[in-house]
């Protein structure tokens, strides 16, 4: 997909404003990351019924949509009461949505790379179930994220350690953790583009300017919340 300059000063615009009020609900209190869970929960929940409302056994779909969508979201409210202690001191450190704010800032690296690698240089097509997506833009997006984000997650958590834990987190931990959401952010995509196909609509909604609509924004972390969480209780916990 070529780049255009007005979609991306769009996106840029949509995603500063965007980045503000998740950044503003995940860290400033209980009330208002609760608020923004039903929130986003109720959007996609409504996008979701708009998709499969002409499907041929809905009722499966439904069943498909509290995995899919309620369960993702009760495990991100899961991990945002995982608790992290001070490996020197051993203190609860500063109550703020830690795992929360690593699966959301994965994807913003992920999503934002992959666009602008995709536009920039992608030429071979990922899969015909979304064809703007190419093998460029994936491959250099899931490797900016076990990069960068990794980085960033093992230099301001790397001191931290989980409950029930002696040592710090090592750090491949923060790196695999990187490179895990980047790939099932990508699956997160594609499941919500192959729903979308099927139901014959280019957005799930229109709420977000350049981004479409919640499912749009947040198919990422609907696949990859899960499997964080379980990389987490299986390693870390």
């Amino acid at each position: 997909m070529p780049f255009n300059r007005s979609v991306f000063s769009t996106r840029v615009t949509t995603s500063f404003f965007f980045v503000v009020v998740m950044l503003t609900a995940l860290l400033w209190n209980d009330i208002s990351f609760w608020m923004l869970m039903v929130v986003i929960h109720a959007g996609c929940w409504i996008e979701y019924q708009k998709i499969i409302q002409g499907f041929r056994h809905a009722l499966l779909y439904i069943l498909l949509g509290l995995v899919y969508i309620t369960l993702s979201w009760v495990l991100f409210l899961d991990l945002y009461y995982s608790t992290f202690y001070h490996a020197s001191t051993g203190l609860t450190a500063p109550a703020w949505a830690q795992w929360p704010l690593v699966v959301f800032v994965f994807m913003w690296i992920n999503d934002t790379m992959a666009y602008l690698v995709g536009t920039s240089i992608g030429k071979t097509p990922l899969s015909s179930i979304s064809p703007k997506k190419t093998w460029e833009g994936t491959i250099g997006g899931i490797l900016l994220t076990l990069l960068v984000g990794g980085s960033i997650a093992d230099f301001l958590l790397g001191d931290l350690l989980m409950q029930g834990q002696l040592t710090p987190i090592d750090s491949y931990h923060w790196y695999l953790i990187a490179l895990l959401a980047a790939i099932a952010g990508t699956l997160g995509d594609l499941l919500e583009s192959k729903l979308k196909r099927m139901a014959g609509i280019k957005d799930s909604g229109s709420i977000l300017p350049g981004h479409g609509g919640f499912l749009d924004r947040f198919d990422s972390i609907l696949i990859t919340t899960p499997a964080v969480w379980l990389y987490i209780r299986m390693f870390l916990s």
